[in-house]
């Protein structure tokens, strides 16, 4: 199974706000372990059309902080599986995930949507 993880690349954390992320980390996961990695950049892709573009990766789940209702939306319209509200470590989101510990906050929005979306 792959996993997407909002990645922030200078501190290894779950990047917060997922329509600005830069960076992905993919993870394949088996078994309940993960075997391999790879830090991809967003492939140019903003807000709506970051689901299906991680779809079209074979990503099945995307574990992330804050998200507003469009990326709910379109996270849910591209077939994926969504573990918001995650904080810390994407490397050990992923490892939690793959346990089956990870726990997710469906609550985690964000609130701020139409005041910078510009910049």
């Amino acid at each position: 199974m792959k996993v997407a993880v909002t990645y922030e690349k200078d501190t290894g954390n779950v990047f917060q706000h997922f329509g600005k992320t830069q960076y992905f980390k993919i993870y394949q996961i088996e078994e309940g372990k993960i075997i391999s990695s790879e830090v991809i950049d967003n492939g140019g892709n903003g807000h709506h059309a970051l689901p299906p573009y991680l779809k079209s990766l074979g990503v099945e789940v995307l574990i992330l902080g804050n998200r507003g209702q469009g990326a709910v939306d379109a996270i849910a319209s591209a077939g994926l599986k969504e573990m918001p509200g995650i904080t810390g470590s994407a490397d050990k989101a992923a490892e939690l995930f793959a346990k089956g510990e990870l726990n997710p906050d469906f609550n985690a929005k964000c609130s701020h949507h139409g005041e910078h979306h510009d910049k």
